[in-house]
């Protein structure tokens, strides 16, 4: 799989959100997904920028929810998930429950 912003949404579409039982993608928990370039003397890499939030602010799965995030785009060719790829995470604005898709609203009874 080649890196694109496209298949970046792909894999984060397979990360399942334990509390919810529903992809973090559906439910609205990622706000933003940047491809840049770095120009090395090694030659060119590229950084994967994730912005997203969580539900609540204090939740417990953080680090567990990150490391899913990482895991899932491991399907991306090049892609190394401990140099490659920043997550940052923001609650600005807050997770509201109308950022959910709205076949996942239905599905949850929102």
């Amino acid at each position: 799989m080649k890196l694109t912003t496209d298949n970046i949404y792909k894999c984060l579409s397979t990360v399942i959100d334990p509390e919810l039982n529903v992809d973090i993608v559906s439910i609205g928990l990622i706000y933003d997904v940047t491809i840049s370039k770095l120009q090395l003397e090694t030659g060119e890499k590229q950084k994967i920028h994730i912005l997203m939030t969580l539900t609540t602010p204090g939740c417990p799965l953080i680090g567990i929810i990150q490391q899913m995030v990482k895991d899932s785009l491991s399907q991306i060719e090049g892609v190394d998930i401990v140099k490659d790829v920043d997550i940052e995470l923001t609650f600005d604005p807050p997770w509201i429950t109308d950022m959910m898709t709205e076949e996942v609203r239905a599905e949850l009874g929102f």
